[in-house]
């Protein structure tokens, strides 16, 4: 079994990084409010896994984009995703700050902050959607492309557990703690990216692979 998909989900994910995020957003919450915020939040993660995995192929087709070319422009922006996690920035966090405060305010007076901006864009973005389809591409049988859905439910639970524990992770970790994890899986995310980059630039001009 190929667990690569699932090492460059939970790189891109990182559900430790966005901790602080959780804190913030749920301040003032109750135990309930709490609680109903982490279901929701990572349900919705493995949600857009999971649709990402089943429907991604099939919308590249409807747009008459090549695997090759997405594999390309997703590499790159898993690339662009790991350098932020070198500055130890969650990987999906392209907003200002004030921008996600301005996404919070819109979800007080309707959608809950546990889809936007928790879930979308702090865990699952542009970058692991992206992965996601890259990897179904690969999956030839039935069980592979349940397999890959299957590790959205890892990336939910895992989700879910550390923002349950989000308060003894913040108090054990520390700010420098965070800083220090969400750059060694940048680092890996790096790593990964140039190889999915390579082999699409290699589908895209063979003579590259000699």
């Amino acid at each position: 079994m190929d667990f690569k998909p699932l090492v460059t989900l939970l790189a891109i994910v990182n559900p430790l990084a966005i901790v602080p995020f959780f804190i913030h957003y749920t301040q003032g919450f109750s135990k309930a409010q709490r609680r109903r915020t982490i279901v929701i939040s990572s349900f919705s993660a493995f949600v857009v896994i999971a649709i990402s995995a089943l429907l991604g192929l099939r919308i590249l087709e409807f747009f008459n984009i090549s695997l090759a070319s997405f594999q390309v422009g997703g590499g790159m922006l898993l690339l662009l995703s790991s350098m932020n996690m070198l500055n130890a920035q969650p990987a999906e966090a392209k907003i200002q700050t004030h921008e996600l405060e301005d996404g919070a305010e819109k979800a007080a007076m309707g959608a809950s902050i546990a889809v936007v901006p928790l879930t979308i864009p702090l865990l699952t973005g542009p970058a692991s959607m992206s992965t996601v389809v890259i990897y179904a591409e690969k999956a030839k049988t039935f069980f592979q492309l349940g397999t890959l859905v299957g590790y959205g439910v890892v990336i939910g639970l895992a989700t879910a557990l550390c923002f349950a524990l989000a308060e003894p992770i913040a108090r054990v970790l520390g700010k420098t703690g965070i800083n220090v994890m969400t750059r060694l899986m940048g680092l890996i995310l790096a790593a990964l990216a140039v190889e999915v980059m390579a082999d699409g630039l290699g589908k895209l001009f063979p003579i590259l692979r000699g």
